[in-house]
């Protein structure tokens, strides 16, 4: 069984955290053993990023940014690479925002993770509350994202 990380940003409205937990579901229902991890409630470690064989991110856009959670976690991956870059790149990995209304953040986020690894899908991204729909193509990026793991 592959191992896939989410790893998300949400506090204020939850929209990101819904997101979250359609990706690993659908993740879960094509085999995939999942971990669900806010970064607003804790930091990972490089090493725990070691033990995934895929990872999906998911932000919500502030201000056409995204989280400063998720900006530390590439600090932190940037310096492990320059230290102990075993299994730190070429993960098979996927996208997920959220935004109020503007979605500016969606290009900076894909340009800066894309050198994780391989992109599975396309980006999903909801203006305001998740939609059945958004939550539909989360639940199948996750799916793409555990079966691109294998």
């Amino acid at each position: 069984m592959n191992s896939l990380l989410v790893l998300y940003h949400s506090q204020e409205y939850g929209n990101t955290a819904l997101m979250a937990e359609a990706v690993a579901e659908g993740a879960r229902s094509a085999g995939a053993d999942v971990t669900l991890l806010n970064a607003n409630e804790r930091r990972i470690t490089m090493d725990e990023y070691r033990a995934f064989d895929a990872v999906a991110f998911g932000t919500p856009d502030y201000y056409s940014y995204f989280a400063g959670t998720l900006k530390v976690f590439l600090d932190d991956w940037y310096l492990g690479k320059k230290t102990n870059p075993a299994r730190l790149s070429n993960k098979p990995y996927a996208l997920f925002l959220s935004h109020g209304g503007g979605g500016r953040a969606q290009r900076s986020f894909e340009d800066l993770f894309k050198q994780m690894g391989t992109k599975v899908g396309n980006t999903v991204v909801s203006a305001g509350r998740p939609t059945p729909p958004i939550l539909e193509a989360c639940r199948a990026l996750g799916q793409q994202l555990a079966r691109a793991a294998r």
